[in-house]
């Protein structure tokens, strides 16, 4: 029996490279990996050996025949994947190796008497443990590890909603690393405030910067700025727990609540503000969360997006996810009847056709919400412009098919995209959000390097950053073994990094 991929997978391809019959795809070599919502087995190439479950360090893969009701429809997810390609099957190797091996690679070569680099990682959240995990497993590296919080998991334990406790276990991945003979973990240290970048720079070979994208962008809107309307990164740390976001920084008080985006981090929001506060009581949510949403007076929340189901930001199995509450109903906005066409006309696994069986109606945005059950509302086609309230948001203009409409909302969630901040002593692109480099390398400062958000801009997810990190560590080395680090000065007095 083939196993399958399903909806909690990172793509940081660890099931790639233990799989005997090279079946999972995309790889990392392939042009769509990174770009595809998840990784694919082949169903018929699959020999059920189960190397892939072992190796997935979310737990997102399982024999097809053990899925669960929910999960079931990844068989055919996994499957439909390689229908109009090649099989995989056809290429396999009769013989004990089960594949054709290519020649051998060395995509770096250090020299035998390369000597120890004392590295500085300034950021705990997966981009920087990639790093982290590349430095330590593959060179012979003093690491240091650095974070402002003093709590490690960055992304994956302030950024990922709490009912996805299997994307969460990553950080179980990562734990292994803090008590290795040749780390250092420095929580409590921000960099800028406890200690300079220069102050890093002048003591140790090199300097990693893996600070990610946490700052919101704005809709540049008019109001914008009223009570009432808050970033997604807000709402986010909220619920998570976040130290920088106080507890009472979201309030529920309101029936509807409008969120301007539909990508993942928006489908996060509808769906914690939405859910059945008593499902939530054995996740990592929040204490102060769970206790406002056993009071919430949330009725619906609106998911706003500007482009077709098609082409919609979110990625196919948080779709599927949503749509699979009991709960919760999910409705599409019948606004425009191009939007009725487009699912009509789309196939079961495109991203459109996946809202099929979903129930459309022409919503009046002038009313309150119905009572007989909490519901997420998808209004594509529909673009917001203005803010409107005098000393609160009290509604959202949006556009429409035909012309301009208001839905009344007490609360507007900006859910528009993340970007990254300055840091002192780097320079910095203002109008992507990133630390300006090339493969990694700061641009103009020799010894300092980047991975992940703050290096590419917020753009894949989890695993994506361990392509990132291999990028960047390797850029590190070829600089090291070239001699091109700049010389430390360990004579200065040591430094302070805070407390493990």
């Amino acid at each position: 029996m083939p196993f399958a991929i399903t909806q909690t997978c990172c793509n940081d391809a660890s099931c790639v490279s233990v799989c005997p019959v090279n079946c999972i795809h995309p790889t990392p070599d392939e042009p769509d990996f990174g770009s595809t919502d998840m990784l694919y087995v082949d169903p018929q190439a699959c020999i059920d050996c189960g190397a892939c479950a072992d190796a997935c360090p979310v737990d997102a893969i399982f024999p097809v025949d053990q899925l669960s009701e929910t999960l079931r429809p990844y068989a055919e997810v996994n499957a439909a994947y390689y229908a109009e390609r090649e099989p995989v099957a056809a290429k396999a190797d009769p013989k004990p190796n089960f594949h054709e091996w290519g020649p051998p690679t060395f995509d770096r070569v250090l020299p035998s008497d390369f000597a120890a680099l004392d590295v500085v990682v300034v950021g705990a959240g997966p981009a920087g443990m990639y790093a982290v995990e590349d430095l330590l497993l593959h060179t012979n590296s003093r690491v240091t590890l650095v974070d402002r919080l003093r709590d490690t998991g960055g992304l994956v334990r302030y950024g990922v909603a709490p009912d996805h406790p299997s994307t969460k276990k990553i950080q179980h991945t990562f734990a292994r690393f803090h008590n290795h003979p040749r780390l250092r973990l420095r929580l409590g240290c921000e960099v800028g405030v406890d200690v300079s970048a220069e102050e890093l720079s002048a003591r140790h070979d090199a300097v990693i910067y893996a600070v990610g994208a946490s700052a919101a962008r704005s809709t540049g809107l008019p109001g914008e700025e009223l009570p009432g309307s808050l970033a997604a990164t807000t709402a986010v740390a909220w619920y998570n727990g976040h130290p920088d976001v106080r507890a009472d920084a979201v309030d529920l008080s309101a029936e509807r609540i409008v969120v301007i985006g539909n990508g993942n981090v928006a489908l996060d929001v509808a769906r914690i503000l939405t859910a059945d506060p008593e499902t939530l009581v054995d996740t990592t949510i929040a204490p102060h969360a769970l206790a406002q949403l056993r009071s919430s007076k949330v009725r619906e929340v609106v998911l706003l997006g500007r482009r077709g189901p098609e082409d919609a930001a979110y990625t196919m199995p948080e779709l599927r996810a949503l749509a699979q509450q009991d709960a919760v109903e999910l409705i599409v906005d019948e606004h425009d009847p191009e939007v009725s066409r487009i699912i009509e006309q789309s196939g079961e696994t495109d991203k459109a056709g996946l809202l099929k069986g979903v129930r459309r109606e022409t919503v009046d945005w002038s009313a309150p919400p119905p009572y007989e059950k909490r519901r997420i509302v998808l209004r594509f086609h529909s673009a917001p412009v203005e803010f409107l309230g005098d000393t609160q948001v009290r509604a959202l203009r949006v556009t429409g098919a035909d012309a301009e409409t208001e839905i009344a909302a007490g609360r507007v969630v900006r859910a528009v995209g993340y970007r990254g901040t300055a840091l002192p002593g780097l320079p910095f692109e203002e109008n992507r959000g990133i630390v300006p480099n090339t493969r990694g390398r700061v641009d103009g400062v020799p010894g300092s390097y980047v991975v992940g958000w703050i290096k590419r801009g917020p753009s894949g997810g989890i695993g994506t950053n361990r392509a990132c990190a291999n990028e960047t560590v390797g850029a590190l080395l070829e600089d090291a073994v070239a001699g091109a680090l700049p010389k430390t000065r360990r004579w200065l007095p040591k430094l302070r990094l805070g407390r493990r």
